[in-house]
């Protein structure tokens, strides 16, 4: 984060956490033309889940339907105060589908679509911050989402990541998923629990969709650290093929299990990946 930025120790829930606070986070376009460009800018909140989907992974405590939908209304009420026009996919507890999902956002003109999530893992110590993009187009908005969330939350950053999610891939305009940490971390759970810390999370997700102009072209570039005038692109681990050799090895699974087991009941299996939550992700991908 930037130099200029203090850090600030807090006691959540009788959880000490660190987070980064500054003047850019909030910070209204300091020019004409920026203006312009927010008033004429639809940013489409996607709130993970809802309804009869609850998110995450069987036993979960923390429901993630409900955590998704409170950040993205706080994030709703950040960028309408900065003059954006906001569209909701979801703003009550109801299920959408995702290609209905990915319609809204492809129904507007010079829009960009943020999709809010949180991670999920049978490791309990999994934890950390990660942003998913698809379309290279995307890859700024994801940059300066990614350095403000990661920068502000007081969870390991993972990464940016390129990965085709139904909702990213099917996206026409710059698309990003932001997994705000691990719901099954008892740490970060008891983070997300708190209205301050999810206020914390839409602030910075607001300070990236307004700085995504200012991140630099050069993907090359040698520098990782932000200056007054520019947010660099960050480096992302390219997993585009991930989600078929997940296939692969949930479809060999299964076969598996089918010659050790005469059984007419089937099982269903889940690929044994890094810490993500395959089921959950299985249904936005």
């Amino acid at each position: 984060m930037p130099t200029r930025f203090r850090r600030l120790g807090l006691l959540v829930a009788g959880l000490p956490i660190v987070l980064s606070v500054g003047g850019t986070s909030t910070a209204a376009p300091r020019t004409r033309d920026a203006q312009k460009t927010v008033s004429s800018t639809t940013v489409v909140i996607d709130a993970g889940h809802g309804g009869y989907d609850r998110g995450g992974i069987p036993g979960q405590k923390v429901a993630e339907k409900e955590m998704t939908l409170d950040v993205a209304q706080r994030l709703k009420t950040l960028l309408a105060a900065s003059g954006y026009h906001v569209v909701m996919t979801r703003d009550s507890d109801v299920f959408v589908p995702l290609p209905t999902r990915v319609a809204i956002a492809n129904s507007y003109a010079n829009a960009i679509f943020v999709c809010i999530h949180f991670n999920s893992a049978k490791r309990v110590g999994a934890d950390g911050i990660e942003t998913y993009f698809y379309g290279r187009d995307s890859l700024p908005l994801a940059s300066a989402v990614h350095y403000y969330v990661a920068g502000g939350a007081p969870s390991p950053n993972r990464g940016v990541r390129r990965r085709g999610y139904y909702v990213l891939r099917k996206a026409n305009t710059p698309a990003v998923l932001v997994e705000c940490g691990f719901l099954t971390n008892p740490t970060e759970a008891a983070y997300a629990q708190t209205v301050s810390y999810r206020q914390k999370l839409a602030e910075e997700i607001a300070a990236g969709i307004r700085g995504r102009s200012l991140v630099t072209s050069a993907p090359g570039a040698s520098t990782r650290v932000a200056t007054d005038e520019s947010i660099p692109l960050q480096s992302y681990t390219d997993q585009t093929n991930v989600r078929s050799s997940s296939r692969s090895r949930s479809k060999r699974s299964h076969k598996r299990s089918s010659r050790a087991k005469s059984s007419t009941k089937k099982k269903s299996s889940t690929p044994d990946g890094p810490e993500a939550s395959a089921t959950s992700k299985e249904r936005e991908g």
